[in-house]
């Protein structure tokens, strides 16, 4: 493996371009090019088509505001020239020009696949390797013989997830027919430099409600894939912490929880508002207290050890965070800055630990970050095996 070689990162951003994404995105390539790779970004519709609009909240349109969101995030940061979108169903190329991009693709000695939403053509001594950003529901789907999945992942030939805990002693979760190799979002921390406190802001967090999707079953328990469950075991949290929470979430889309969270002292802001300009995603997670949010019932009860790159984030500004317990803590230190909790019990101990203490959690906050999710770091671990 030479450090001028090409990596294709394959990934999601245009189809649905919010600051999440983004960032995700962009701390792979961050870190691919500090350790001395030539990276791209690609991406296409000809597999997964539907494309999303975040100012109009509408689905199913043309990639045409992401293609835009795309350009001007990448140029900012030095890829102005490093990413490909093909709109397939109007045999459009945005970023890289046709030929450009076949060249590229021919070219690369590995690709990264970030979600299964692109699959490229074979290219001969070309390492593939998929990383699964979506833990035990990849490994279930597996294990039911999910053919489209399955096709995918037989294309690649190193399967990393960031439910580190999966295949180890003490996971149920099932490993098979593929080598489940533990990494971990990556973070460029230094584009997250923690801000001075504010001693009136609020503890938040960014995400989905009440996602309605199927239930999943698994050894003849049903695993709820909403977070909303998750959330109301935490509702009085408000009262009985004294501290302030500001949720950016699409509360609204479930009749009566906007005013069944106002009245247990939730603040509640439009996430994709937010979520639509990277750099107001950035401010508001830099401008909290740190974050507070729960995980998906699979990864709780199942321990997968899911750590969100959301969560990383806050951690990377300096912000604590305390979470529902997926078993990360296995892997990760917690206690100072990083606090796992089962019961509203527990996130009530946690943030009154933090509040004796502000600055030293803060501090080991960051500590965290730099020394677990540090972008060149897990990259660079990660090609060591591969």
């Amino acid at each position: 493996m030479s450090h001028a070689d090409t990596v294709i990162l394959a990934g999601y951003l245009v189809r649905c371009p919010l600051g999440g994404y983004a960032w995700q995105v962009l701390h792979y390539l961050v870190g691919l090019r500090a350790l001395g790779f030539d990276p791209y970004f690609y991406e296409d519709t000809a597999y997964y088509p539907d494309c999303f609009d975040p100012v109009t909240g509408h689905m199913y349109v043309a990639p045409d505001r992401g293609v835009a969101f795309a350009a001007d995030f990448f140029a900012r940061f030095g890829f102005g020239d490093r990413w490909v979108f093909w709109d397939a169903g109007r045999d459009r190329h945005h970023g890289r020009g046709r030929e450009e991009t076949a060249a590229l693709l021919g070219e690369a000695r590995f690709v990264l696949t970030l979600a299964p939403v692109n699959r490229l053509p074979p290219q001969p001594r070309q390492t593939r390797v998929f990383i699964d950003i979506d833990p035990t529901f990849t490994q279930i789907r597996v294990a039911e013989g999910d053919a489209a999945l399955c096709a995918l992942l037989d294309e690649h030939d190193l399967h990393f997830t960031i439910g580190e805990n999966i295949g180890r002693p003490r996971c149920r979760i099932p490993s098979v027919r593929y080598q489940w190799r533990p990494t971990r979002q990556p973070i460029a921390t230094e584009l997250w430099a923690p801000l001075p406190a504010d001693p009136g802001a609020a503890f938040t967090t960014i995400g989905r409600w009440d996602e309605r999707r199927r239930d999943v079953h698994f050894e003849g328990e049903v695993y709820s894939w909403s977070k909303r469950a998750e959330w109301m075991k935490f509702l009085e949290l408000p009262r009985q912490s004294s501290e302030r929470f500001v949720i950016a979430m699409d509360v609204d889309q479930t009749p009566g929880d906007v005013a069944l969270l106002g009245e247990h002292g939730w603040e509640i802001v439009n996430p994709t508002a937010l979520s639509a300009d990277a750099f107001a995603y950035r401010d508001f997670i830099q401008r909290s207290k740190g974050e507070f949010t729960v995980a998906k019932d699979l990864n709780v009860r199942l321990a997968s050890g899911w750590f969100s790159d959301r969560g990383a984030c806050y951690l990377a500004a300096g912000r604590p965070v305390i979470t529902q317990d997926t078993g990360f803590g296995r892997v990760l230190p917690t206690g100072r800055g990083l606090f796992a909790v089962r019961a509203l019990a527990d996130a009530v101990d946690a943030f009154a630990t933090i509040r004796a203490d502000y600055n030293t959690h803060a501090r080991a906050a960051r500590a965290i970050a730099e020394e677990h999710f540090e972008a060149r770091r897990v990259l660079s671990e990660l090609f060591t095996l591969a």
